[in-house]
Parts: C-alpha cells; structure tokens; sequence
C-alpha cells in the first residue's frame, strides 16, 4: 500500500487538492513546487525556481509551468489547469487525473478516453535542472503531445505582467528551444529526448490568479508569457523526458541521468522517510560549504533555524558528515562575527544575541551521537570561545550581570525567535531577562563544565563557570519561577511579563535545567494544559490577552498573529525532551500518541513535510511557509531518541 497516494475523487475534487502542495529542490537553492494538481496557487510556485546570484541570489521563477496536451483523432485534451478568476479554471486538465503517487517521485497518472499517460517529474541535484518524465502507458491510436511553456522570468515574490521589455527570441538547440526574456537573467534551455517540432505562436496568457496570495492579502494577478508550443509523436510503451535548466544538455543522456538521480532517492513509505527526505531538500552546498535552508518557498538560511534544524536533518537521519561539514561552515562565520564584527554573506541574522548559546545546544547533540571525548576534540575550542565572548561581552546586545544571567535590550529591535514586528519595531518587546537565553546560558556553562571538568589544566576555567552557574541557577529561580506553576517569559527591570508563552518548555527539556525535577514537572503540567496541541506548542496561552490562534489576513493582521497563539512543531522537541526526564521511560507512550499529530500532516499540505505553524485551535490548519526544516528537524530528533529509548526498554525487559 503507498503511504503517499491520492485517487481520482481527492484530485478532481479542487477543494481537497488544490490546498496540497508539493516541494522538490536541488540541495544549492533551486525548487519546484506546486499543488499535486500541477495549479499554482501561489507566486512562489514553479517548475524551474532558481537563485540568480549575479542578480540578487534571490529565487527567480523561470518557467512558471508546462501544460501538456494529449491529441488522438486531431482532438486536443489539455491537461494543463490554471486559476483565472473566483472558482474559474481553464482548461481543466485536474478532471483527467487518475492517481497522484508520491512514494519515490510525484507521480501523475491521467485517463483520456483509451490514453493512460503518467507523468513524473526529478529535480537533478546541485544542477539548475528539473527532468519530466512521460510515458504512454496505454493508446489505441496514434498519438500526439504538446507542450506549452508559461514564462515568468522574475522574483519569485514579484507579478509579471504584459510588457513590450521582453525578448521574444526563440533559440533552436538540439532537441528543443532556449529562450532569455529580460536582460541579466541566465537563458532557459527547453529539451526533450526525442527530436520536438517547436510550433510559433506567442501569446500573453493574462490574469492568472494565485489564492494563496490573494488570501494574504497580496497582490495575486499575473500575465504569463508564451512564445509557442513543442509538439512529438508517442508510441504505447514508449518514455519521453523533458528536461528545463539554465545550460543546454545532452538528450542521448537524460534516460541515464533520471535513473541515476531516482536511485539517490528516500522511498516515502513511511513517517520517517517523508520527514527524511523533506530534511535533505532543506540541504543548500555552496562549493565547499554547506548550509541548511530554514524553509520553502521563501525563507533562506537563518542562523538559529539553521542550529535548531541541525542535529534533527542530519545525525538523526544517519548524516554525520553532513552535520559536521554544515557546522563548519557555520562555526567559520561565527568566529569572523564574533572577532572581527564581520557578518556572513548567506548566514542572516548571525548577529542575533542568542546564536551563540543556540550553537553550544547543537554541539551539545553532537555528544549523544561521537561522545564526550570526540566533541570536545571536535569543538571545545569553540565551546570555550563562546562562552569566553559572552563573560567578556564579545557578543553584542548580551550582557552578563554580577546575578550570573544574560540580558538582552530586545525593545527596539526583535531580539529572539519571537521576531514579529512592524515598522521594524517589534510586536513583542521581549528584553532584559528571557527565559530561553538564559536556559541556554545556564546549560552551555553545564555542558562545559562536563566537558572539562577532568582536565587538571582547565581548572581555573572550570571554578570560574561554576561560580557563574551557580549564581545564573538561583538567579534564574528567583527571576523566572513563580507561584503559579509557570515560567515567566521575560523579565525586563520591575516589568515582568505575565503572558503564559513556550519558551519554558526549552528551559525544563534542556539536558542541564535550572529546574529539579518537582520544578520541571509543575511547568510541565502547566503546558501541557494551556500550550500543547496535536501539532506543538502554541506560542501564547488561549487564556492570556491577546491570543489569536489562525494566521490569517493581510501582512499587518498576520504579524500582529504570529506568535500569539498559532503552534510549533520544533517546540515539541523540548516538551518531549522534558517529558521524558520528568516520567523517564513511562512517558514513551504518551510522546508516541502525541506524534500521531504530526504523521497526519504527510498527506496535508506540504505532502512529506510539516508547515511553518498550525492554527492553535482545532483543525490545526497548516500556514505560513510550506516546508519548515527546524519543524522537521526536531521532529526527526525526537523520532530517533524515542527509538533509542524503546531499545533500551526491551533490552532492560529481556534482561529481567
């Protein structure tokens, strides 16, 4: 049975398709994506979306999409579909649709009369290439395809619309046609396996509607350009690939290149084989450096997701060395910052006054997996530079206080993950005293302090974070725990906000808590009743003011929502993370009931992915950004520690 499939009455069915979207990616930036239906509902959608890097390195849609035609007995069938208006599609190929499979590569099966077509579709990794692969599986007649290509050529967060700017040139290469329409875009090379008539008719195709952006109230009318169409012969049983990328290619290669490219592929038979597939497309390699992308379609890599996101995309799927190449990569970026005030060309927001301690949690994950003594060769030296820098006051806009906590000013300038702002100033002014920076504090010194705290030469280093823990872990009782059974969010001066929000579940599902048990129980319970759903942790309590549970509206309504009240996945990790410590391996049944919620999002939204956040009310809706890699990653890690944690129960079962 397939784990990711769809029939015939989900896909003719636009209500239920069309909020269905799929993601595919190079690993070095490029994507395609669009709902299963092949519609694109939203301006970032796309069969060739690539980053231009001597443009803006933003991602560009080249080709917008490529409506295939089905001709037998001179009658044409498009299989094509587009939104032109409310509740208007032309031509409406959806109804054609037999079966959506995405367990190895998505997989369209169309019925025309007595044509069965399929239709399959590869992205080539590191290339700026996508292969579609078609083949005739039944025909009673000749038949024909053709092909028309919807040309956008623009920012994949822009509308084109009707121009005279255009370069209408069409350019004949072996098998197929490029095309360059505006100057300082790279030239979209349009080939198939077999020899294609290329046929001239260009044509504005305009007011193509995008809903997803019309629902956030952005623009979401669009004219595409295209110049002709490509038309062939196909025989039952044969196979024809298309293939579109920015250099021209070899069609006697495309057969060997699809195969190649299908064997490097995760089967997605499973909930841990979607979210380990999704967790490699978030993979960005830029020659030798390598990076994780914080989502599709339109975030890039954002130093905290990235360290949140990385022990989950690689040691909990078996990819040590990925792990260790990516923080390389960022361990480099952080030094320059932190000694020379320099600021990573692709890393954004390394400047974030928390990324340093988010950097010890990551290293820290690495120990689960290489040990204490392979960590500490691979990385105590950045260990003790972070920790170095924040007692020194390297790191900007943190300071540490004679009390052993970190303080941050976050009131004119978002300052943590809870980064909603307006006019850039933030919704939230989280400052002073936040109780996840200074969780993080409090077991990056513990962490060090286990790492060295053997070594006769580290001795004077060693007192010295043990005077500061101890002071941060009464300090941090005294500011943060209060009678109510919760943890405030942040303390700034006499301000201390009431709000009931998740950043305590980070501080009790850290290895070394401020908190003992009984502490880290009472917060616990107090999440679990006010902040847990079937899809994380909500960002605010639906009893505290303010709280707005869907993400919803125009950009100003959505910013005002964002972390008042919708949930996130990677929250989960700490509050299963605590739970564990708190009712040990009693709680395994539990955190396995709770992950049911999440393998329920495999066959919604983004298919094999989870959302950037849920509605934090029932249905739990996914929104904002399509495919999110820290919502992935934890959930991936968590995964792997509950499979840990079973083997260890049957092997103490066996023993008794």
């Amino acid at each position: 049975m397939s784990y990711l499939k769809f029939d015939k009455s989900l896909m003719i069915n636009l209500e239920q398709s069309l909020p269905r979207e799929m993601l595919r990616t190079n690993k070095s930036g490029a994507y395609h994506c669009t709902t299963i239906t092949g519609c694109n509902t939203r301006k970032q959608h796309g069969l060739l979306v690539i980053p231009i890097p001597d443009m803006d390195n933003k991602a560009h849609v080249l080709l917008s999409s490529l409506d295939e035609t089905v001709i037998q007995h001179g009658a044409p069938f498009n299989l094509g579909i587009h939104q032109y208006g409310e509740g208007i599609f032309s031509p409406n190929g959806h109804k054609y649709i037999r079966e959506f499979n995405c367990d190895s590569v998505p997989r369209l099966t169309y019925r025309v009369g007595g044509v069965i077509l399929t239709k399959e579709k590869v992205f080539i990794s590191h290339e700026n290439r996508i292969l579609i692969k078609y083949t005739l599986v039944e025909a009673h007649s000749p038949t024909l395809l053709r092909f028309r290509p919807f040309l956008a050529f623009r920012n994949a967060n822009d509308l084109c619309v009707e121009n005279s700017s255009l370069d209408t040139g069409m350019h004949p290469i072996r098998n197929g046609e490029s095309c360059c329409l505006y100057p300082g875009y790279p030239s979209l090379y349009m080939q198939f396996s077999k020899q294609a008539a290329w046929v001239s008719e260009p044509y504005w195709y305009k007011g193509i509607e995008y809903y997803k952006d019309r629902d956030r109230g952005l623009p979401y009318k669009e004219d595409l350009w295209v110049p002709g169409y490509f038309e062939l012969p196909i025989k039952k049983g044969e196979s024809i690939i298309f293939s579109a990328s920015t250099f021209e290619c070899d069609p006697d290669s495309f057969e060997q290149t699809y195969d190649e490219e299908i064997k490097t592929r995760t089967m997605r038979t499973s909930f841990y084989n979607c979210l380990k597939n999704s967790a490699k497309q978030f993979y960005l390699k830029k020659k030798d450096k390598m990076y994780i992308m914080a989502g599709y379609p339109w975030y890039h890599v954002r130093a905290r997701d990235e360290l949140i996101a990385l022990p989950g995309c690689t040691l909990a799927i078996n990819h040590k060395e990925d792990y260790e190449l990516i923080m390389s990569t960022f361990l480099k970026a952080l030094h320059l910052f932190l000694s020379e005030g320099v600021k990573d060309t692709t890393i954004t927001e390394i400047d974030m006054p928390d990324i340093p301690l988010w950097t010890i949690w990551t290293i820290q994950q690495f120990r689960r997996v290489a040990g204490m003594e392979k960590t500490r060769a691979q990385y105590g030296e950045n260990i003790k530079e972070i920790i170095e820098a924040v007692v020194s006051g390297a790191v900007p806009n943190l300071h540490l206080d004679d009390n052993g906590l970190v303080s941050t000013d976050g009131r004119d300038v978002p300052v943590s993950w809870l980064s909603a702002s307006l006019d850039g100033r933030p919704i939230i002014p989280r400052s002073g005293y936040l109780v996840e920076f200074n969780a993080l504090w409090y077991n990056a010194l513990c962490f060090a302090i286990g790492m060295y705290e053997d070594d006769p030469s580290e001795h004077r280093f060693i007192t010295s974070l043990r005077r500061i823990a101890d002071r941060c872990k009464d300090s941090f009782i005294n500011v943060f725990l209060n009678e109510y059974g919760y943890l405030y969010d942040y303390v700034d001066g006499s301000y201390t906000d009431l709000q009931v929000r998740p950043d305590m579940a980070i501080a009790i599902g850290l290895d070394y808590s401020p908190l003992d048990r009984k502490q880290r129980k009472k917060v616990l319970d107090f999440a679990t009743r006010e902040l847990l759903t079937p899809k994380g942790l909500r960002t605010l309590s639906p009893k505290s003011q303010g709280y707005n549970p869907v993400y919803v509206g125009g950009p100003i309504e959505r910013e005002y929502a964002v972390h008042c009240g919708p949930a996130r996945p990677w929250l989960f990790g700490f509050y299963a993370d605590a739970y564990i410590k708190v009712f040990g391996i009693s709680g395994l049944g539990f955190i396995e009931r709770m992950l049911i919620g999440f393998e329920d999002e495999m066959s919604e939204g983004c298919i094999g992915s989870l959302s950037e956040m849920y509605d934090g009310n029932p249905p739990y809706t996914g929104r904002g950004a399509v495919s999110t890699s820290k919502n992935v990653g934890e959930i991936l890690r968590i995964l792997k520690n509950v499979k840990e944690l079973n083997k260890q129960l049957i092997q103490s079962e066996t023993e008794s």
